[in-house]
């Protein structure tokens, strides 16, 4: 852990130039999200408009209510375009599903910033297509998110909701250097193998498969360590950085997947059935690895109630704090987005007979890697809930994290 943590102080010094009050704002990625109605025209492009809201009508969708959201967004997408224009900065539009093309690469390396518009599943892919992995480039580009509809999503990686009012405050701001850089750490994925070879990836908002991506990584040798420890010869790094986590599991939830986990390099196969593992990083900490750890003020009231003890005055205490227990013990889930440790979590993972073997073994820890290789029948690895790769008998794979492969982004209070 000091390692890392001495890697990152490092590499935040080599940007140390690169302060606030010398970033030069003049050209601005917009990348905006894909609307309901957006999307309901895509699967629909033989329709007049008339025709496509008759058939959302006819199986039940509320129109009126998907066209206003769609208004709002656009409304507001015009707004962020608006704000950097009128400082002088050029700007050019992307939305979800342009972005998603290899010429993204060449309008990422055209950009002083890339913006996202709408939530943090928009901000989750301009943050991907900003690897400098998939990139090929080791060119920073930061990124500033703006919460198109703060009534309804929560954003977490975006600015603050008061921006989604006033646009043009963040971008005066930003134009003028008044924020400070934020590093998000972000999972490397290596697969291991014995050709170097990887399979195709889908791209689950697409449902499409996506191939770009195998011509810009190349397969290394594996050192004689970790060839002789894997019991592989190749490995070759994904294009696709993580920065909320890699999960592995069964397609099918209903089946439990069959995995085992070699932690931090150490001599100990951990084998568990479970319903999947979640890699999570710092930023991840808000999200999934929250929900598959957190507890309610009814997990805490029914522990407190199998107490021998649980009818005592001090236990009926604490049962009427319930409530802000829970909170304590789920916000004490989170960490740092710069924190160089990754936080792995195995839902459900089955605690009878022989497994998870060795018993010890820790459903939930803190890591610097984890190896995984897979006993599973039909699964997958997916990357940010957006990229997926078969991941199935006998496949394995690295996570871990690189100080270089941290996302630059913008914060404003």
């Amino acid at each position: 852990m000091l390692k890392s943590k001495q890697l990152l102080q490092q590499f935040s010094k080599e940007y140390a130039k690169f302060t606030p009050a010398n970033f030069k704002l003049k050209r601005a990625l917009v990348v905006t999200k894909l609307s309901r109605y957006e999307f309901e025209q895509l699967r629909h492009p033989e329709l007049s408009q008339d025709q496509l809201q008759q058939k959302l009508r006819d199986r039940g969708t509320d129109v009126e209510m998907v066209l206003y959201l769609h208004k709002v967004h656009k409304d507001f997408e015009r707004r962020v375009v608006q704000s950097f224009q009128d400082v002088g900065c050029e700007v050019k539009l992307s939305s979800r599903l342009e972005f998603r093309s290899s010429l993204s690469k060449d309008v990422m390396s055209w950009a002083d910033v890339i913006v996202p518009v709408g939530g943090d599943g928009t901000f989750l892919l301009s943050a991907g297509r900003a690897s400098p992995l998939f990139a090929l480039s080791q060119q920073k580009t930061p990124i500033v998110g703006f919460n198109s509809d703060p009534l309804r999503s929560e954003g977490r990686l975006m600015l603050p909701k008061h921006y989604s009012d006033n646009p043009a405050d963040a971008v005066s701001r930003i134009k003028s250097g008044d924020f400070k850089w934020m590093h998000r750490s972000r999972v490397r994925t290596t697969m291991l193998g014995s050709n170097g070879k990887i399979p195709e990836s889908t791209d689950l908002f697409r449902h499409t498969e996506v191939k770009m991506e195998q011509v810009t990584t190349a397969p290394e040798m594996l050192d004689q360590d970790m060839a002789s420890k894997y019991k592989a010869k190749m490995k070759r790094i994904l294009p696709y950085l993580a920065l909320n986590e890699v999960f592995i599991g069964e397609h099918l939830s209903a089946r439990v997947s069959h995995l085992q986990l070699v932690l931090d390099h150490q001599d100990v196969v951990n084998k568990t059935k479970c319903s999947g593992l979640c890699v999570s990083t710092g930023t991840g900490s808000t999200s999934w690895h929250t929900s598959i750890n957190r507890i309610t003020s009814r997990d805490v009231d029914d522990l407190l109630r199998s107490l021998p003890n649980s009818s005592s005055k001090d236990v009926m205490m604490l049962r009427q704090n319930a409530e802000e227990i829970a909170q304590r013990y789920n916000q004490g889930l989170l960490f740092a987005p710069d924190d160089p440790r990754l936080c792995y979590s195995i839902r459900e993972q089955i605690c009878v007979g022989v497994w998870p073997s060795p018993k010890t073994f820790k459903e939930r820890d803190f890591v610097q890697t984890v190896f995984v290789k897979s006993h599973c029948i039909d699964a997958n690895l997916v990357i940010d809930g957006s990229i997926s790769y078969p991941f199935n008998d006998g496949a394995k794979v690295l996570l871990e994290v690189h100080p270089e492969d941290a996302l630059l982004t913008i914060a404003l209070d």
